[in-house]
């Protein structure tokens, strides 16, 4: 009978201390991806930034231009209203696409495409984009263990009495902002 009472205890235990490290490493995936999205979110705002002196600059160059101006300051104002991390990647994408519109004006206005400031701020725009697809790849990497492990054997039972759900992925690509996304929940 003791060695019963050993028995169930020393189970109680490894089913106690199963439980906590599941919890633990669902909790700091988690963490994690808050963390990305966060640093994905500080390149986008510096991009957000940059708005304004890339349009200024090309107002006074391609004034006629109103419709890809115009595009730009939408997608601008779009991102700035965004809530939830589902509208901020929509209008980040949107973003992306109305700077390609605009960067390309560089090329159709060869004075613009001369003045230093354009030529900083495209650069400036470059380098944000680039950064923005090297943080969007850590975050996707990080969502993409989050959702594994939730849907694993036993993370699954512990992931769906804390009530986590699958996250979507970050994705860019307009074949792949089509498709319907999963639930995004980073709260």
């Amino acid at each position: 009978m003791l060695a019963f009472l050993v028995m169930v205890i020393i189970f109680g235990l490894v089913i106690l201390f199963l439980g906590i490290s599941i919890y633990n490493a669902l909790v700091s995936l988690k963490n994690q991806i808050d963390r990305s999205w966060a640093n994905v979110e500080v390149i986008l705002k510096q991009r957000f930034d940059e708005i304004p002196q890339l349009v200024q600059v090309v107002e006074q160059y391609a004034g006629y231009e109103q419709a890809t101006l115009k595009k730009v300051i939408e997608a601008r104002n779009t991102y700035s209203q965004a809530q939830t991390t589902e509208q901020k990647v929509s209008a980040a994408n949107d973003m992306s696409l109305a700077f390609k519109g605009l960067l390309a004006l560089g090329e159709a206005y060869p004075d613009l495409k001369a003045n230093t400031n354009f030529v900083h701020l495209q650069t400036r725009v470059s380098e944000l984009e680039n950064q923005i697809a090297d943080r969007r790849e850590q975050f996707n990497e990080t969502v993409t263990n989050f959702n594994t492990r939730i849907q694993q054997i036993p993370d699954i039972i512990f992931a769906r009495m804390l009530g986590y759900n699958q996250h979507s992925l970050f994705k860019t690509d307009p074949a792949e902002l089509a498709k319907p996304s999963l639930k995004m929940n980073l709260g």
